[in-house]
């Protein structure tokens, strides 16, 4: 009789754990990627229509547009910085170079292609063509900037590399406000800035763009570039040692960081209407920092979720323009005192790992595992 109560509780204990297992069955990799791009593209359309519908005035899209810009900016330094492990302090030169770039092609372009202003409005083929070249030219003019810094500035750490990346912001700034004068042609405008920049920058196309760097992005990490990448930043002696080439994947992190920045770069240009040497000074390198601190170095949601307040903070407070600057003071304050690890330290939010967990009946107020996610998930 014993014995056979006992041959029923081991049965009953292997039937859980068959179900546990299967509910711990995770979902495919193409459902992963499409549950997130359905969700994604759901949440633009979303915002296109209340825009169309006016739910959403001019100047709350000018600011999402914003919004999104800084979260390319943020997650983009998050690469050099959280998952890299550097301190580079030189952002605001790749993200000029981008914008410029990228508005100085558009407006050389637009005569030859015959492409108006109106028609980055109504999105015309032509008009397409040419935002998706200059913002990839953008990019890409960035990210040879990143090649000549980051070659020879990489061998250095820690407060070398933040001074020698803050250095060269410096120096593009510069060339930036002189190089009209010095190759006799009217490309950025000097002192007073490139003016009569065409509005290509708009909701739709803004947080497409984000889409799709936030994916390459993530895409990279989980690769076996990324895993290399977080070994140097964990233990770079090491990394060496297994085999890894440090040279060439700091290089690979650094390049990607400033591709990225020049593509937020191109899209703040259409965004703004008008580049200012002055506007990419310290100051700004410091402002996207500060944003991938207060989210969580390595968190790629944490930099989206602190890009976002940041943004918005100091409109919602512009009807105290007096006070504003300090209330956003006093909460980057208290955010690095009661969370020095960042609001969400090293955290990445998985929608899909959360339907997996939902299914497999481990609800999040039943069972703490399933609001964690998994770092790095799709």
């Amino acid at each position: 009789m014993e014995k056979r109560d006992v041959d029923k509780r081991q049965d009953s204990l292997a039937g859980a754990s068959d179900t546990e297992g299967v509910g711990q069955r995770g979902l495919p990799m193409p459902a992963r990627y499409a549950i997130n791009a359905l969700l994604t593209l759901g949440a633009i359309l979303l915002g296109q229509l209340l825009i169309s519908n006016a739910v959403i005035t001019r100047y709350q899209t000018g600011v999402l547009e914003q919004v999104g810009i800084y979260i390319i900016m943020a997650v983009s330094l998050n690469v050099a910085t959280g998952y890299l492990g550097q301190l580079p302090l030189g952002h605001a030169g790749f993200m000029s170079i981008g914008g410029y770039s990228c508005s100085i092609l558009i407006m050389r372009l637009m005569p030859v292609l015959g492409v108006g202003m109106r028609d980055f409005v109504t999105a015309t083929p032509a008009a397409c063509a040419l935002f998706v070249g200059g913002v990839l030219f953008g990019g890409v003019m960035a990210a040879v900037a990143g090649i000549i810094i980051g070659v020879p500035a990489l061998r250095l750490k820690g407060d070398y590399l933040a001074i020698i990346t803050l250095g060269f912001a410096e120096i593009i700034r510069v060339v930036m406000l002189n190089i009209d004068g010095v190759v006799g042609l009217e490309l950025t405008g000097g002192a007073k800035g490139l003016t009569g920049i065409p509005s290509y920058t708009s909701f739709m196309n803004t947080f497409v763009v984000v889409a799709i760097s936030l994916f390459l992005i993530h895409t990279m990490m989980k690769s076996r570039h990324g895993r290399a990448i977080l070994a140097i930043r964990d233990n770079e002696i090491a990394a060496e040692a297994s085999g890894v080439n440090v040279t060439y994947y700091k290089t690979l992190a650094f390049v990607s960081s400033a591709f990225f920045a020049g593509v937020g770069g191109a899209l703040y240009a259409g965004c703004i209407g008008v580049m200012e040497p002055a506007k990419f000074g310290f100051m700004k390198s410091i402002e996207i920092l500060v944003m991938v601190v207060l989210g969580g170095m390595g968190s790629m949601l944490g930099s989206t979720i602190s890009a976002t307040v940041l943004t918005i903070l100091p409109e919602a407070l512009r009807a105290f323009a007096d006070y504003r600057m300090v209330v956003y003071a006093i909460v980057l304050i208290l955010v690095m005192i009661f969370r020095p690890q960042g609001l969400l330290g090293a955290y990445d939010f998985s929608l899909s790992r959360w339907i997996e967990n939902v299914m497999g009946g481990r609800l999040p107020w039943k069972d703490g595992t399933a609001a964690k996610g998994v770092k790095g998930d799709a």
